[in-house]
């Protein structure tokens, strides 16, 4: 009887994701967290099959590494066997015969198949739980299986992947350290990440868990106490002054929650003193135009709304033709239609021009028009996932 209750509380938590959720990729990572709080494994990750060219690709995941680049062949590695044959596999230590996917496996791994009657999608899998599994919790976990496959199926998912992306920016081993008083304060814990080009990417998490830290490391406004900044591939760890200098003003665009904008200068005239301070700007007023503000182009920040002020700032970041924006909390002093309309154009920029977007935000549903989300804890990355379908700004309630 407490097996069955187990598994009635774990089905109810799955439908209540996959009918509210909206967004398949965002009702799975809500799947994963919650199973595995459920039955106390610190790491786990979904996968799915790619039909087109036979690998699984990791769209979810918990624990404290970017793994999100990884793939496995279908017939190989304990997930791509799992996947191959449908038949669950509990394996207590994984050994040493793990290549390129190594750092996925551990003690006490368990991979349970997403199976249907008419094939197997993909895989679950959990990893380096304190205590060993035993034969019912194995039995609910693969009944919970089932139920996500089912749905997977009836909605007839989808995805499309890209194995040409390349990151700008890479964390290794990032630690940062600050003192607070006679004691030392670690906010960063060893972060790993890869920004990729043209991706919007959102880091969630609650105040003080290191989020906007990592954001000044990337944007060079902060240093790393500890591990490695990389830019396209180069150590930038140590910069010189002159180097961080043309750093910060060529490669990284800021937008923030504050808008910073000098009140006895219009709009124009805000977007253009970076623009004259920029290598390779683009046309002030065309910046202006692309976050739809052509026609206040004259107005000096007094005759602006909140929303209206914050896309003179995301066209001031936009003017100087940046690698990466960098936007921190960009619509929490915003009310709902407001901030939609900053969202949108921040899509805008994604989508049509390309731009890499780093977004912190506390705002869950805002994530979901992301290509990948980043949630941090305690300084660490806790959980990270991909949607293959992001929602458009507009469509967004919260």
């Amino acid at each position: 009887m407490a097996a069955n209750n187990n598994f009635v509380k774990s089905a109810w938590l799955i439908m209540d994701e996959l009918s509210n959720s909206g967004q398949v990729e965002s009702a799975l990572q809500s799947i994963l967290e919650k199973l595995s709080a459920e039955f106390s494994c610190p790491e786990a990750s979904l996968w799915l099959k790619h039909d087109v060219d036979n690998k699984l690709y990791m769209i979810a995941s918990k624990g404290d590494e970017d793994n999100t680049g990884i793939s496995i062949e279908y017939n190989s590695e304990l997930v791509g066997k799992v996947v191959s044959n449908g038949i669950s596999e509990y394996v207590r230590k994984c050994g040493d015969d793990l290549t390129d996917t190594k750092r996925i496996y551990g003690d006490n791994c368990l991979a349970i198949p997403l199976k249907t009657p008419f094939g197997t999608l993909g895989c679950m899998l959990f990893v380096n739980r304190s205590i060993e599994f035993n034969e019912e919790e194995i039995k609910t976990l693969e009944n919970c299986a089932a139920l996500i496959a089912l749905d997977l199926e009836d909605k007839g998912f989808y995805f499309e992947v890209d194995n040409n992306r390349k990151p700008l920016v890479s964390l290794r081993g990032v630690v940062k350290e600050f003192m607070s008083g006679e004691e030392m304060r670690r906010i960063l814990k060893g972060i790993d990440l890869d920004v990729y080009e043209g991706e919007l990417l959102v880091v969630l998490g609650e105040s003080g868990c290191g989020k906007s830290t990592m954001l000044n490391i990337i944007g060079g406004m902060d240093k790393a106490s500890e591990g490695k900044l990389i830019i396209e591939g180069e150590d930038f760890s140590d910069p010189s002054e002159q180097e961080l200098t043309e750093y910060r003003r060529d490669y990284i665009g800021f937008i923030f929650q504050s808008y910073n904008l000098m009140p006895n200068l219009t709009a124009l005239e805000n977007v253009e003193f970076i623009a004259e301070i920029s290598k390779q700007p683009m046309d002030s007023l065309k910046a202006l135009e692309m976050v739809g503000l052509a026609d206040r182009a004259n107005r000096y920040p007094s005759a602006l709304s909140g929303g209206q002020q914050q896309r003179v700032c995301i066209a001031r970041a936009i003017v100087k033709d940046p690698k990466i924006i960098l936007a921190d909390e960009p619509t929490a002093a915003l009310d709902f239609n407001t901030g939609q309309g900053v969202l949108k154009a921040i899509e805008d920029i994604v989508r049509n021009d390309k731009k890499t977007v780093i977004m912190v935000t506390h705002n869950v549903e805002i994530a979901k028009m992301a290509d990948r989300v980043i949630k941090l804890k305690d300084g660490l990355i806790s959980s990270i996932r991909t949607n293959f379908h992001p929602l458009h700004a507009n469509d967004l309630v919260w």
